[in-house]
């Protein structure tokens, strides 16, 4: 994708095109996935902490990481083996930053009515039923964190979820935009704006959200901006 965006006439095959689809949608279904894991886990850190060490042990972590793997590849292999059977003999430029599914299914001449009501009720399960067990799980955070009588203990057990909320909200707001609000709702440059936030800014800002519990960083990022003042200065 980095490389079709530096080129000024970027030129892909086909297979390819379905190729970069598929990996890009395995690394989607997966972070859906993997973020409903981590909600369960903040559920049992917060509301079940004498149960934690028992429930979120090393093998339950490694089955359901497997268990996300195999369900996003299988998916995903069944989407993409529909896109091969469609037939494609009219225009091939896709308006997009990188091979995604509507601006694929776009491009063909077959009717792909039925393709799209199947895949977009395939992306409404994954992504809607994983949002309501997040949401149900942080509803019981929530209410457990309010049930805490000090102030510093209510502080401490909602930053131990607030990266992965931050994250949560992101994600899932600009996945909801893009897939689930109908095409007339907004503009399809809006849709490519949205589309780079989950493929690109999200990503990026991970490691940033996820680090900023971390004493080392803080004090790194405090080192960084007066040193960035004291250049200015000069």
């Amino acid at each position: 994708m980095l490389r079709d965006v530096l080129i000024e006439e970027p030129v892909i095959s086909f297979s390819d095109c379905i190729i970069q689809f598929y990996f890009f949608a395995v690394s989607g279904t997966l972070e859906c996935l993997l973020l409903t894991v981590m909600s369960y886990d903040r559920y049992l850190a917060i509301c079940k902490p004498l149960h934690y060490h028992l429930l979120m042990n090393h093998r339950f972590c490694w089955v359901t990481v497997f268990t996300s793997w195999t369900l996003s590849n299988f998916l995903n292999i069944i989407t993409t083996s529909t896109i091969f059977q469609l037939q494609f003999c009219g225009p091939n430029k896709i308006d997009h930053f990188f091979c995604d599914l509507i601006p694929i299914l776009k491009l063909s001449c077959s009717d792909t009515t039925i393709i799209q009501i199947a895949l977009k009720s395939m992306i409404a399960l994954l992504v809607v039923i994983p949002f309501c067990i997040v949401s149900v799980s942080y509803i019981y955070i929530l209410v457990t964190i309010f049930e805490i009588p000090s102030n510093i203990g209510r502080k401490r057990a909602f930053s131990t979820c607030s990266s992965h909320l931050t994250v949560v909200s992101i994600y899932y707001g600009t996945l909801f935009c893009v897939y689930l609000i109908p095409s007339g709702g907004q503009s399809w440059n809006t849709s490519k704006f949205l589309s780079l936030l989950y493929t690109m800014v999200t990503p990026l800002m991970n490691p940033i959200i996820y680090s900023l519990r971390n004493k080392d960083f803080k004090k790194s990022v405090r080192k960084l901006i007066s040193f960035s003042f004291s250049l200015a200065q000069h």
